[in-house]
């Protein structure tokens, strides 16, 4: 690839043609909507959420950010926000993934495969200790009441948090999460 804005059109065009629904934000290619559907064979499956899709000025050396726009029940994602607590999308990403994976295999994976142990929904991960079934049967209810796919159409805009931090603080967090490049 000759430079990133090349790769990040090549990423998003990818995403197009994998039967994903993408809407623009803006003008550029550097945010946008991603319809995504609940994984078969989990709790999630006929849910349809927005997915907001924000790629850096460095992006394919550095991640993109991710997060649901309609509310979803799961130990992992922040229920006010929709901040993804994924390891590979904020810790160890490389530029070796591409969009495609971020929805056919990170985001499937983590619905599939909760991590209670690392929560940002702490009532999810503790009812997902302490009772399982009652955990699956209140992420059906959020599918039904929030992930429709009449829903995802209408889904409000998201209330960003950014706008309650400061640079420093949103600065600081971006090098906190992404961690250090490689010499």
């Amino acid at each position: 690839m000759s430079s990133p804005s090349k790769r990040r059109e090549m990423d998003l065009m990818k995403l197009m043609i994998s039967d994903y629904k993408v809407e623009m934000i803006n003008d550029g290619m550097q945010e946008f909507y991603v319809h995504f559907n609940g994984p078969n064979d989990s709790p999630y499956h006929g849910g349809v959420w927005r997915i907001r899709v924000e790629l850096p000025d460095a992006y394919p050396y550095k991640s993109p950010s991710i997060g649901f726009i309609n509310k979803i029940y799961h130990p992992n994602v922040d229920e006010m926000s929709g901040s993804v607590c994924l390891d590979v999308i904020n810790q160890t990403w490389s530029p070796m993934f591409d969009l495609v994976n971020v929805f056919e295999v990170f985001l499937p994976q983590l619905l599939l495969y909760p991590n209670p142990s690392d929560p940002l929904n702490g009532e999810a991960a503790a009812l997902m200790m302490r009772d399982r079934n009652a955990y699956e049967q209140r992420v059906k209810e959020y599918c039904e009441k929030y992930a429709k796919p009449a829903d995802i159409e209408t889904a409000p805009e998201e209330h960003s948090s950014d706008d309650e931090m400061s640079d420093e603080e949103y600065d600081s967090s971006d090098d906190a999460i992404a961690g250090q490049a490689d010499p």
